[in-house]
């Protein structure tokens, strides 16, 4: 008989984490059970409710911890604003840096046996390391065991390079450790469409303009502009994000990323209805996590939720592995 997994999920968007535990579990004999989400954006609702059947509630401090059903692990890509690059870095002087304090009051509440948090890396340098600091001794203080990892979304099959800080709690004490990277990454061939309609095509002049500057030594690749208008391109995207230039990834210097494309290029697969108009399927994309990434990390702690889903409470010491895989 296979066994339940429950878990809620977090500032959920377009459903990333989700998509992620749905896959993992699969691949364990696991039945996924999502007891509650959330997330205050109505258009990631929409989507979200259009591809797993049912409306994440809005604003989590509106919720009382008690009211949320008990569960194994807890799952939240909390708001990266506050930390980075994008923002003002304003961390917890930013009212949506204080959101982190809701998943610990329902840490504290729920006491699931295992959690995952992701963020931007920008966090780990934070106010010269403080901000993070703060975040692990509560989570510590909380009656977890804490480790985390900056990962790369490229080195688990995306050909997106996205950087970011992944949290692992868990209640007992046990030998866990990060994924370790797995090449080659799907390339750009299986990620773009074949036909793309006209509209997604730069004009004549920015063509001309990005042409003059940059010669790609890649047949097929991401055109990438940063803020200083230096341009560079790789068989791989950078990091999507979802308030950049509109012109700021270019396929081969000539157009932009599609809805699918982006879509993809989060782990996504073709089977996500994408509902919402193409600026908002770029928000909704470039605020996602990556769900090959996310993956990994819970395919790495299952075997211990599932162990102690199906077990008496362990005795033995593990010595945990804090160091992170190359």
């Amino acid at each position: 008989m296979m066994e339940e997994l429950k878990f809620i999920d977090l500032f959920c968007g377009i459903g990333g984490f989700r998509q992620a535990m749905d896959e993992a579990c699969q691949e364990n004999n696991l039945i996924p059970n999502c007891v509650f989400s959330s997330d205050i954006d109505l258009a990631c609702q929409f989507s979200y409710e259009e591809n797993f059947g049912e409306r994440p509630f809005g604003d989590i401090t509106q919720v009382d911890e008690k009211d949320i059903p008990d569960h194994d692990i807890l799952l939240a890509g909390f708001p990266c604003q506050p930390f980075s690059i994008i923002g003002q870095r304003k961390g917890f002087e930013d009212i949506r840096g204080t959101l982190f304090f809701d998943i610990a009051r329902i840490l504290k509440e729920k006491q699931p046996k295992a959690f995952i948090l992701e963020n931007v890396k920008q966090l780990v340098g934070h106010n010269k390391g403080q901000t993070l600091k703060v975040i692990l001794s509560t989570l510590k203080e909380l009656g977890y065991h804490v480790q985390y990892a900056v990962l790369n979304a490229l080195d688990y099959g995306l050909p997106q390079k996205r950087e970011r800080v992944i949290i692992v709690g868990h209640r007992q004490p046990i030998s866990f450790s990060f994924p370790p990277p797995k090449r080659p990454f799907k390339p750009l061939s299986e990620i773009l469409e074949k036909k793309v309609d006209k509209k997604h095509y730069v004009s004549d002049y920015i063509l001309e303009k990005r042409k003059n500057r940059h010669k790609s030594a890649y047949k097929l690749s991401i055109w990438h502009e940063n803020k200083a208008g230096n341009i560079c391109s790789y068989p791989y995207s950078c990091a999507l994000r979802s308030g950049a230039s509109y012109n700021y990834l270019l396929v081969n210097g000539e157009r932009r990323l599609t809805p699918r494309e982006m879509f993809r290029l989060q782990g996504f697969p073709d089977s996500y209805k994408i509902i919402a108009n193409d600026s908002q399927a770029r928000k909704q994309a470039g605020n996602a996590v990556p769900v090959n990434l996310i993956k990994a990390v819970i395919l790495r702690l299952l075997p211990y939720v599932a162990k102690v889903m199906n077990a008496a409470p362990m005795t033995q010491e593990y010595v945990l592995n804090f160091e992170y895989e190359k």
